[in-house]
């Protein structure tokens, strides 16, 4: 019988085999060609506004799309000649205490509405979501009426009670579609091992509902910090208006500070550019979540 010879083997290793090169079809580049040229129409104005914002005042006529001179001044004399730094801290606080008050009063209610099948539960949050449909304009007498009566005109809270309610019957829906979503067996697991139904929503519930957690507090805070109608009107005197409110004075009876007002507005943007960059991600999976459980 002829013994079997094993094949010969080089030092050598084999060559790694070659990364199949994709091909972009037409479609692929339709698509991406007309992904960059919506991109340029939603990044067009905000490249305008800067450009507005660093020109000299007699270049503002200019039909030259770029200034001969950049006035980088403009962003620091803004702050000196307006009350724009006293707008911006109202503005932070009334957007930050109109979130907390949200969250606080959101995340019970929803919970309760999410895992209590209580009777009248479906009209309860059939009117949570009208309440959705009332704008501030259509409330603004009342509204202006109740707080001169209270004394409380020219005051942060009263524009943190008022952004907190218009923006608490979303999130209570929110928070509610998404609670419960969530199993209520992990709560009933946590409870046997000896946690107290706070214990469960806090450690179990609220960090599985953390993505439309953080969908409500950016909707919150994005609508309390973009809002007019209420600071121009419960607020009278410059230094405790809104942001919105403290732009929109740069608009004059007879001219416009246009310079200015772009200068300002770039620093309105700012904020919530930063803000939105850290929890985009929780955002999106916050607003897709329903679509995949």
């Amino acid at each position: 019988m002829a013994a079997t010879t094993a094949p010969a083997q080089t030092g050598a290793p084999a060559p790694p085999p070659r990364p199949k090169q994709r091909r972009l079809r037409p479609r692929t580049l339709l698509i991406a060609a007309f992904a960059w040229l919506l991109a340029a129409v939603f990044i067009a104005p905000y490249l305008e506004m800067i450009v507005t914002a660093l020109r000299p005042a007699d270049e503002l006529r200019d039909r030259s799309y770029l200034p001969d001179s950049w006035q980088w001044s403009n962003l620091v004399n803004v702050w000196k000649e307006s009350s724009l730094g006293d707008n911006l801290q109202v503005t932070l606080l009334v957007s930050a205490g109109a979130t907390v008050l949200v969250l606080l009063v959101s995340l019970p209610a929803a919970y309760y509405t999410a895992r209590v099948r209580f009777r009248g539960r479906k009209w309860f949050l059939l009117l949570v979501l009208v309440t959705q449909m009332f704008q501030p304009t259509a409330l603004l007498v009342g509204l202006y009426r109740e707080f001169y009566q209270l004394d409380m005109l020219n005051s942060v809270w009263t524009l943190i009670l008022c952004n907190a309610a218009f923006n608490l019957a979303f999130a209570v829906w929110i928070l509610s579609a998404y609670i419960g979503s969530i199993p209520a067996e992990l709560e009933e697991a946590a409870m046997v091992d000896g946690t107290s139904r706070l214990g469960a929503m806090v450690k179990v519930t609220l960090p599985l509902a953390l993505p439309g957690v953080v969908t409500a507090v950016i909707f919150t805070f994005i609508t309390s910090w973009n809002e007019f109608v209420m600071g121009l009107t419960l607020s009278t005197e410059p230094a405790k208006q809104p942001l919105t409110v403290g732009i929109n004075n740069f608009i004059g009876n007879y001219t416009v500070q246009w310079n200015y007002l772009f200068a300002a507005s770039v620093v309105a943007i700012v904020p919530v550019i930063i803000l939105f960059a850290f929890i985009e991600r929780h955002v999106v999976s916050g607003l897709t979540a329903g679509s995949v459980k």
